[in-house]
C-alpha cells in the first residue's frame, strides 16, 4: 500500500463511521416526530445504541490514528488549511455529539441500553440537566451536519478534479487504478 493511501483499517473505520453517523442523523431527525408509543421508543432505543456505537468507533479511530498517521495532505495553501480544519472539527463533532447524547440519557429515568444490554449512566433523573445536555447534543449535531456537507463538497470537488484524493480513502484495487 502506498504511503499516499490510508491504511485499510482507517478506510473501513471511516466508512463504517460514515454509515453509522448518517443513520443517526436520519433517525434523530425523524424519531422526534413520531407519536409517543412503541415505535418512538424503539427509534430512541436504536438511536442511543447507534450513538454508543459511534462513540466506540471514534475512540478506535483516534487510537488507530495515534499509531498510524494519515498520509501527507495533497491539498496545499488555503484549501489545505480548510481541509485540515474541517477534518479536525469533524473529530470534535464525532467525539462530543455522542458524549452529549450519552450525558442527556444519563439524566433521564429510563435505562440506557446498547442493543438490549443495559449500560451504566453517570447521572440521575434530572430534567434540567437532561435538557441542557440535549441542547448541547443538538448544537453539535447541526454543526456536524454542516461539517459533513463541507466534507462531501470537498470530496466531490476532488472527484471532479480527479486529483487522486478520493482513491486514497476507497478500498480495493477496483477504485485505485
Amino acid at each position: 500500500m502506498s504511503a499516499q493511501r490510508y491504511t485499510l483499517p482507517a478506510i473501513l473505520l471511516h466508512w463504517g463511521q460514515a454509515v453509522v453517523v448518517v443513520w443517526l442523523l436520519w433517525l434523530g431527525w425523524t424519531m422526534v416526530d413520531l407519536p409517543k408509543g412503541a415505535e418512538r421508543s424503539a427509534a430512541y432505543g436504536l438511536h442511543k445504541s447507534l450513538g454508543l456505537l459511534a462513540m466506540g468507533l471514534v475512540i478506535v479511530r483516534l487510537l488507530w490514528r495515534a499509531r498510524h498517521p494519515a498520509p501527507p495532505a495533497l491539498s496545499v495553501g488555503g484549501e489545505g488549511r480548510l481541509a485540515a480544519a474541517v477534518h479536525h472539527l469533524l473529530y470534535v463533532f464525532l467525539v462530543f455529539a455522542p458524549v452529549a447524547g450519552y450525558l442527556a440519557s444519563s439524566f433521564t429515568p429510563y435505562p440506557l441500553k446498547f442493543f438490549g444490554l443495559e449500560m451504566p449512566k453517570l447521572g440521575w433523573p434530572d430534567e434540567g440537566l437532561n435538557a441542557t445536555f440535549k441542547q448541547v447534543h443538538v448544537v453539535f449535531v447541526w454543526s456536524g451536519a454542516a461539517l459533513i456537507a463541507l466534507h462531501i463538497a470537498g470530496a466531490l470537488k476532488h472527484a471532479v478534479c480527479r486529483d487522486g484524493t478520493i482513491a486514497r480513502m476507497l478500498p480495493g484495487r477496483l477504485f485505485n487504478k
